[in-house]
């Protein structure tokens, strides 16, 4: 391996060691010299990536930004419509925070107020979820009359809210809670019951999900 590719390969379990200590200790309690022993070098090489936490933090954050924003272009280039793309963004949100560790702490470091550098993530999603909603609308996937500004924030309360509920159960981030979402909200913007997307989701990365959830837990299996 190159000497580049080393210093890469560092740089990203560092940046993995700093998300595990972020999101279990929170930005104030977390040690550099737990995260350097995480990644399984000296607090030294962690210097000659990072001069201070603050920087640690702030390259997860820009991680995590990097991931979401990658995954909600790769779904709403897929899904028919605006309305189903939101569906479908929200399932893919809620996977990453239950599965990724940089995306999860990322996002909650953008969140506190002991470290926050750059735009808020929870604004950014609100302002996706407002765009899609108009759009939905204006592609006529949403009845003419219905509102916009309402189940924006509907739907970004109760996304982040299930990111926070699930630091103690994490079956709040699971298809089931955001397809419960979906089907409380559907019949709110679209009257039709017949013209109204799929609560479940549609891209491959949720229905993924699904099969997740439905699958036994074989370590309480006899």
């Amino acid at each position: 391996m190159t000497r580049q590719g080393r210093s890469e390969r560092t740089r990203h379990a560092l940046i993995r060691s700093a998300a595990q200590s972020f999101d279990e200790h929170g930005y104030a309690q977390a040690k550099l010299s737990t995260i350097s022993s995480g990644a399984g070098v000296s607090t030294g090489a962690l210097h000659f990536h990072f001069d201070t936490k603050a920087a640690v933090a702030a390259a997860v954050e820009a991680e995590a930004t990097r991931t979401l924003y990658a995954f909600a272009r790769t779904v709403q280039r897929q899904s028919p419509n605006s309305l189903q793309a939101l569906i479908d963004t929200t399932h893919v949100l809620a996977q990453q925070f239950s599965d990724d560790v940089v995306v999860r702490a990322g996002f909650r470091l953008n969140c506190q107020a002991a470290h926050r550098s750059g735009a808020d993530l929870r604004l950014r999603w609100h302002a996706c979820v407002t765009d899609l909603l108009t759009r939905a609308r204006t592609q006529g996937s949403l009845d003419p009359d219905a509102p916009v500004a309402e189940p924006a924030g509907s739907i970004v309360g109760a996304t982040v809210g299930f990111e926070v509920l699930a630091r103690e159960d994490r079956s709040w981030l699971s298809a089931s809670s955001v397809t419960g979402l979906w089907q409380s909200l559907l019949p709110l913007l679209v009257v039709d019951a017949s013209k109204r997307p799929e609560p479940s989701g549609t891209h491959p990365l949720t229905r993924a999900q699904h099969r997740t959830d439905r699958a036994p837990d074989r370590s309480t299996l006899r």
